[in-house]
């Protein structure tokens, strides 16, 4: 779309902004209403959604049929069946008269269903049947009627997690959801917050009869820093207040804030304060803590390759020095063990006594070790065996030195067997 075309659907429309992604969507608005696709339309709350399937209805075909705006949220799940598709006389109790649902009424046209994920299952079947066929029933009937209807619906769920969830028809969902139109919450149009503020400003100020209200440089970047979580709605509402309450038109950035909830501020620049300048503090001891933590990993690395390359060239031999050292890294603790199968390699001799101090330490449980593969499993099994034995079947030492927790022991006993 041609930029005097995108700013002349905005007049017509009375749309403010410049952002890319608003453009982007009533781009793909005014393209598919040439079409009769379903449209769905995503969005949180107050973002503006139930200006698109007017653009859609007014650039169609269609633009000379009904159009009818249906807030499915609003209509009690007893009556939301008869509402859209109308009912016989005597259906139920108050029917009193024969009626023409809002699919009926909009044949040749576009509805609107406004807040779709709402709608209870036993309606959702009924609409699923008309987007397909193109047909639907009356309650309290068994004729068969057609309707030619453009169906655009909105919703600000996430309609990914209530298909989940099993709160909304996957088949629906797909179906309407032929062609997505998602509009940015205003958060994520900052460049656009002034200029909304300033219009709803003036709209008021003719509304009330009084000179409008004007941002400072601070008052503006709070508004473009803020969250706003009722999105458009929210910012209106606030304007309305300041445009009403405040004496002094000139609004300074202290004015601002006290308009604002405080519980939205995170999103504000850490120069004003507050508890975003504590996350910010936080986050840096975090990342500090975390440095060190990269680099101790760094330096036990390095010190276990010349652990290893030691131990090479002295022939597979280890001293008494090297063994201070094993002993220090805790090489030989089981949550160190991490590949599913693992190789373990040990010297073909250790030799029965160490020379330190001009002494020998006689060491009586010599092992000759061999080089053999073992699954994870087999270690583990032996190792809370051989603990097992150390503390004579006292479960709490025996966990204490693998560094598990008691329930932890006692599961895997039972699981290998070591009862």
């Amino acid at each position: 779309m041609q930029p005097s075309e995108l700013q002349s659907v905005k007049q017509r429309f009375g749309i403010i902004g410049t952002s890319p992604l608003l453009n982007r969507a009533i781009d793909i608005a005014v393209q598919v209403s040439a079409t009769d696709l379903s449209v769905l339309i995503t969005g949180e709350s107050g973002v503006g959604k139930e200006t698109f399937p007017q653009i859609i209805h007014q650039f169609s075909h269609r633009k000379h049929g009904p159009y009818i705006a249906v807030n499915c949220g609003a209509i009690p799940e007893g009556t939301i069946d008869s509402e859209l598709f109308g009912h016989e006389k005597g259906s139920f109790t108050g029917a009193l008269g024969e009626r023409k649902g809002y699919f009926e009424v909009a044949d040749g046209g576009t509805i609107f269903l406004d807040e779709v994920g709402e709608l209870p299952h036993s309606t959702q079947v009924r609409l699923l049947r008309v987007l397909e066929a193109g047909e639907f029933i009356k309650v309290g009937s068994s004729k068969v009627q057609k309707t030619n209807v453009r169906v655009v619906a909105a919703t600000n769920l996430n309609m990914i997690e209530a298909t989940r969830q099993g709160k909304f028809r996957d088949d629906l969902y797909y179906r309407l959801n032929t062609v997505p139109i998602s509009i940015p919450p205003l958060r994520d149009r900052k460049e656009d917050i002034v200029l909304l503020f300033r219009k709803f400003a003036l709209d008021f100020a003719e509304k009330y009869r009084m000179p409008p209200v004007k941002l400072n440089d601070e008052a503006q970047l709070i508004l473009a820093n803020y969250y706003w979580r009722g999105n458009i709605r929210q910012l209106k509402n606030i304007a309305e207040q300041i445009s009403v309450i405040e004496q002094n038109r000139e609004l300074t950035g202290s004015v601002i804030r006290a308009y604002l909830p405080d519980n939205e501020m995170e999103t504000l620049p850490s120069v004003f304060g507050g508890s975003h300048a504590e996350e910010q503090r936080s986050f840096s001891n975090e990342r500090e803590i975390l440095y060190q933590v990269l680099f101790d990993m760094r330096k036990d690395m390095n010190d276990l390759k010349q652990l290893v390359h030691e131990i090479i060239t002295k022939g597979g031999n280890v001293d008494v020095a090297t063994a201070a050292k094993m002993e220090e890294m805790q090489l030989f603790r089981p949550q160190y063990v991490q590949p599913n199968e693992t190789t373990i390699v040990a010297p073909q001799h250790q030799p029965s006594s160490f020379k330190t101090n001009g002494k020998h330490d006689h060491i009586e449980d010599t092992e000759e070790y061999v080089e053999e593969s073992l699954s994870l499993e087999e270690v583990e099994k032996d190792m809370i065996r051989k603990a097992l034995e150390r503390h004579k079947g006292k479960r709490k030492f025996a966990a204490q030195e693998l560094g598990i927790s008691e329930r932890t022991l006692y599961r895997k006993i039972n699981e290998y067997g070591l009862e």
